[in-house]
C-alpha cells in the first residue's frame, strides 16, 4: 500500500492538534474531580485555630468558646481557688494528670500554662456530656468538702477546678486540655501549641 497524496505535515498537524486537545479535556475533567477532594471551608473552619480575649473575663468566670466543635471552657481562677487545688490530692483519682491529655506546657499542679487562667474541653471523660461550672463552696446538694469546680449531671462525675476527677465517680480520667498558646497577655490561640507570652 503506498502513501502516495497523503500530506504527512498535515497528517502530523492533525494528530498534535488530536493530542493537545484531549489532554486540555482531560485537564478539565481531572480539576473539579481533584478540588472536589478538598474540605469545604466549613470543614476548615471547625479544624482551624480559635482566637481568645481574656481580657475581660472577670475572676471567677467562665467563658465557653467553640473549637473543632467541641465547647472549650476559659475560666479565670482566684487566688483562693488556686490554694485550695493542692488540698484536694487525696480526693482526685489522677492529682498529678499523669493519665491526662494535655500539652507539655499545661502538665504541672494547676494543669494551665499561667495558673490564673484555666483551659479545658468542656466535655466530661465518662460518656461525653458536658459539666456544669459550680464554683461555689460547699453547696447543700454537692457536700461541705467541694471546692468548686465542674459537675457532671449525667452521671454525677465531679471535677475540681483544675479539670482533675475525683475518685469514686464514672469519669476514668482528667478534663482534657486543648493545645493553647498566648499571642500576648490579653490573648490565646486555642489549637496551637506551645508558650509565646
Amino acid at each position: 500500500m503506498t502513501s502516495e497524496g497523503v500530506d504527512d505535515e498535515k497528517r502530523r498537524f492533525l494528530t498534535q492538534a488530536a493530542i493537545v486537545v484531549g489532554a486540555v479535556g482531560a485537564g478539565f475533567l481531572t480539576v473539579p474531580f481533584v478540588a472536589s477532594m478538598r474540605p469545604s471551608a466549613k470543614a476548615q473552619a471547625l479544624g482551624a485555630p480559635v482566637e481568645v480575649d481574656v481580657s475581660k473575663i472577670e475572676p471567677g468566670q467562665r467563658i465557653i468558646v467553640s473549637w473543632r466543635g467541641k465547647p472549650v471552657w476559659v475560666v479565670r481562677r482566684t487566688p483562693e481557688i488556686l490554694t485550695a487545688l493542692p488540698t484536694l490530692d487525696d480526693k482526685l483519682l489522677d492529682p498529678r494528670s499523669e493519665q491526662s491529655e494535655q500539652p507539655e506546657a499545661a502538665r504541672n499542679e494547676v494543669r494551665a500554662i499561667k495558673p490564673e487562667l484555666f483551659v479545658a474541653i468542656g466535655i466530661c471523660t465518662h460518656l461525653g456530656c458536658s459539666p456544669v461550672y459550680r464554683p461555689e463552696i460547699a453547696p447543700a446538694d454537692l457536700g461541705p468538702e467541694w471546692k468548686g469546680g465542674f459537675f457532671c449531671p449525667c452521671h454525677g462525675s465531679r471535677f475540681d477546678l483544675a479539670g482533675r476527677v475525683y475518685k469514686g465517680v464514672p469519669a476514668p480520667v482528667n478534663l482534657a486540655i486543648p493545645p493553647y498558646s498566648y499571642i500576648s497577655d490579653t490573648r490565646i490561640v486555642i489549637g496551637l501549641d506551645g508558650e509565646k507570652a
